[in-house]
């Protein structure tokens, strides 16, 4: 049936041959082979495929990190795309969201731009009949269950894991280090930070760290017990001695209450302060939820003195009602004029930010309460900090390709300005898009500042801002000197130097090099 299916919608040997574009997904790291395996069948039901958009590795539920997904819905909706079909090997492909609507939204805003989704896995044609949108709202639920069900699997599994004694992920600690184990209880190494396990069958524990650390963990809980301190004083002292903590940083009242509140130092594992099942909604749980087993690590931290820092904590925090945390809110903000977690962390009369969140439910519930919107600053950051990771992977890129062909790129003191092959300069700058009044997208660069650059790299953005668009490659005498912007803005009129890949900037370091070989 399917490959009558096929040779139903296969052109005539004389027809014009329609432009296709393929998109690929990988679920896990594990299924080295299923891209590969997609496009052979992508390759045998349409010959005259030419793009490609993949997301290897990344989870289907969501949109999130699905940078290949982005792209191809961008290029798509923006007219961008050569091409008329859109081939992906079945319907799951879109991503098993918990919602079944969401992979049907992707469908139809293809279909909305003129873009027609085809299925070469599916055995039945995408042609809008009753049949199909029936067996593809199945499909979409059924993916979705895979979820739900794949969830509670994977969550007992790791509950099992903390109850023998495993750690579940997260850092090890001030005082502490993560030990990786084989199946039978063997030492295999000590993990240090940002490395992590990788056979399936290793697990992690907890054991005590280098003695100058686990010092001064127990001087924290004497001050605190003993010496009555406060955690911004002992804070206060830790960084005027210069002791930093695990992750290289200086001290804050958060970080001194998350050694005194956390029960591992005294050898327990507790899990599932949080959940983030299905990647939707973060929520913290209440203790009834805590998955846990005592006694499993070796304690360094007096158990007895662990629980009176656990006393004085709740006393001094019961002092103040929520009415009260909110009226030292209220003047905080008028203070400052804004409010996030490390102001609250650093005001000496106010509570933790954990003890918003705890009290609350979340800091932006507190936000609320006392009348402060961060909802735009957050999404400023969010946006601004997405700009700065992509601005540094394109730098990257273009030095690693430039050297990998044998040629030389030196950053120069500007982060955006580049020496290629000692003749050269190429100046690199964001082009942020942000949407007019009218609802037309306008780009937007830095000026640029010192001497001019020899080549001129802007990179432009789609309009949500989270993947990239087109790059600007142009002489700086093609510019003329006039704002960058300017030429982000006029498609029309710099035609000429608008590039979907950084491949002519590349072509330009190449034949600079061989000349300068001659």
């Amino acid at each position: 049936m399917m490959e009558q299916a096929h040779t139903a919608r296969r052109p005539a040997e004389n027809a014009q041959r329609v432009r296709a574009a393929q998109y690929v997904r990988m679920s896990t790291d594990r299924q080295s082979f299923s891209i590969d395996n997609q496009k052979d069948a992508i390759r045998a039901f349409a010959a005259a495929m030419n793009y490609a958009y993949e997301d290897a590795g990344r989870s289907g539920l969501n949109l999130e990190g699905r940078a290949g997904l982005q792209r191809l819905l961008a290029d798509v909706e923006t007219k961008n795309a050569d091409f008329e079909i859109i081939i992906v090997y079945d319907v799951s492909r879109w991503g098993r969201f918990p919602n079944p609507d969401e992979s049907a939204s992707y469908e139809y805003r293809c279909r909305v731009a003129g873009v027609r989704i085809e299925y070469c896995g599916e055995q039945f044609a995408n042609d809008g009949s009753i049949g199909s949108d029936l067996l593809k709202a199945i499909k979409r639920t059924m993916a979705a269950e895979h979820s739900r069900v794949l969830s509670v699997k994977v969550f007992a599994g790791q509950c099992r894991l903390i109850q023998m004694g495993y750690r579940q992920g997260g850092s090890s600690g001030l005082g502490l280090r993560r030990r990786l184990i084989d199946q039978h209880g063997r030492t295999k190494t000590m993990l240090a930070l940002k490395e992590y396990k990788s056979l399936q069958t290793d697990r992690v524990i907890l054991v005590p760290g280098p003695p100058d650390e686990i010092a001064t963990v127990r001087w924290i809980y004497n001050e605190y017990v003993k010496a009555g301190r406060t955690e911004l004083q002992i804070a206060r002292s830790l960084n005027a001695k210069g002791v930093v903590t695990d992750l290289n940083r200086s001290w804050k009242r958060e970080s001194i209450h998350q050694i005194l509140s956390n029960e591992k130092y005294v050898g327990n594992n507790v899990w599932n302060r949080q959940s983030f099942k299905l990647k939707q909604r973060k929520v913290t749980n209440d203790t009834a939820r805590l998955v846990r087993a005592d006694g499993v690590f070796e304690a360094i931290v007096d158990r007895k003195l662990f629980e009176r820092a656990q006393a004085i904590a709740d006393a001094r925090s019961s002092k103040m009602s929520n009415d009260q945390m909110l009226v030292v809110l209220a003047g905080l903000l008028q203070r400052r004029g804004k409010l996030s977690g490390p102001i609250i962390d650093a005001a000496a009369d106010c509570p933790p930010s954990s003890r918003y969140r705890k009290e609350f439910g979340s800091l932006l519930r507190a936000y609320k309460l006392v009348g402060y919107d961060p909802s735009q600053n957050y999404r400023f950051l969010d946006i601004r900090r997405r700009l700065r990771e992509i601005f540094e992977e394109v730098v990257q890129t273009i030095i690693a390709t430039i050297e990998g062909a044998g040629g030389s790129a030196v950053r120069q003191s500007g982060l955006g300005v580049l020496r290629v092959n000692d003749e050269f300069t190429v100046s690199i700058a964001m082009g942020r898009c942000r949407n007019t009044p009218y609802g037309y997208p306008h780009w937007l660069a830095p000026a640029q500042r010192g001497p001019a650059a020899d080549v001129k790299v802007a990179i432009r953005m789609s309009p949500d801002n989270q993947t990239i668009l087109d790059y600007l490659i142009a002489p700086e005498n093609e510019i003329g000197g006039k704002p960058l912007n300017r030429a982000l803005n006029k498609r029309l009129e710099f035609n000429t130097f608008f590039f979907k890949s950084l491949d002519p900037l590349f072509a330009l370091a190449e034949r600079n090099a061989i000349t300068a070989a001659r």
